[in-house]
């Protein structure tokens, strides 16, 4: 190769790079603030904007602490995707202690939320969990991108239009999955209360450790309750969370002889080397596993409620002996008396 071409060849790789590095540049900012909802907007934005979480995946939205790093995504972000709905409760603190000039978009605007039962004006944010609330949060998502960048508004619609698809198509197959599970058996038992909006949808009766919001203590009540529930509806399995501490339930499932039925994910997505590095390989994962473990029936509480009963009938011919001999006792005292 001659030094000209040398020359020629350096040159343009040089600016390449700087070209690459100036479109980079130029990209629009955009911060989610957990893992599901940057991997929403991944899938309507393309290529065309910057996306980060300011939750790193596998982290817990609900005990996040703000780091520097956090307050450095958000003084940069043009546009701010936010859940609301009680979910980020750290959040105005850091945009404030950041000075941010971004706009904050809501992508839960439209969804009717689920009222907590157990404290008046707070509401459960996981409305991610019914696929029917996440083609609301894809909307917003894809009319906040459009606002921030209408040059892109055709890229936008048209990735938009793909995604919607693929979800719908999911809800569709989420339903008839769910339909599979003996009716008796449809009770999700979970670590947080963070399926809700997916009961709802889907027809699951929920019960859980602790309340949609993993920052509290379980209770000995809590605990209580979902013994009750194992015990009397003949539960086949318990289901751990990937972002929560499993110990408690996985005791819980020892002492009533029942499985882990899997670990699902609900306040993040996985990584790339999990069965759920997306919002609907979650759902998708999530559900397959569910219907796998409660469709299977309750072998182990079979078994349990088969001893018991041998016991009790052994229980039964044991007082039956003892009472006898307490007859053939007492019929020969009182001949011994009347002789």
């Amino acid at each position: 190769m001659t030094r000209i071409k040398i020359y020629y060849t350096l040159s343009f790789f040089l600016f390449s790079l700087m070209s690459a590095s100036i479109t980079a540049q130029n990209k629009y900012k955009v911060v989610a603030t957990a893992s599901i909802f940057a991997d929403m907007a991944k899938n309507i934005a393309g290529d065309n904007v910057e996306i980060e979480s300011i939750v790193p995946i596998g982290g817990d939205p609900h005990l996040h602490e703000p780091t520097p790093r956090d307050a450095r995504l958000v003084t940069a972000a043009d546009l701010i995707l936010v859940n609301g709905l009680t979910f980020e409760g750290w959040l105005n603190e850091l945009i404030e202690n950041a000075g941010t000039s971004a706009t904050v978009v809501r992508i839960t605007e439209g969804i009717e939320p689920v009222q907590s039962l157990t404290y008046q004006n707070s509401t459960d944010p996981h409305a991610w969990m019914d696929v029917q609330n996440g083609l609301i949060y894809i909307k917003n998502i894809k009319d906040a991108l459009i606002a921030l960048d209408p040059d892109g508004k055709e890229q936008y619609e048209f990735n938009y239009g793909v995604y919607k698809q693929q979800l719908e198509d999911l809800d569709t197959y989420i339903v008839e999955k769910v339909a599979e599970i003996p009716t008796q058996q449809r009770i999700l038992i979970t670590s947080h209360d963070a399926f809700q909006y997916y009961g709802r949808r889907y027809g699951l009766q929920l019960e859980a450790i602790l309340g949609v919001s993993t920052d509290a203590e379980a209770q000995t009540s809590d605990i209580t309750r979902l013994n009750k529930v194992i015990r009397s509806s003949n539960v086949p399995a318990v289901f751990i969370e990937s972002t929560v501490n499993p110990k408690l339930l996985q005791q819980i499932a020892k002492d009533n002889k029942v499985s882990i039925g899997g670990q699902l994910f609900s306040d993040s997505i996985g990584d790339e080397a999990s069965p759920a590095p997306s919002y609907y390989d979650m759902l998708k994962y999530n559900t397959d596993t569910i219907v796998e473990a409660l469709k299977q029936s309750n072998d182990a509480a079979t078994l349990a409620e088969q001893e018991e009963s041998l016991r009790s009938m052994n229980n039964y011919w044991l007082f039956g002996i003892v009472g006898l001999l307490l007859i053939g006792v007492l019929f020969f005292l009182v001949r011994k008396m009347n002789s």
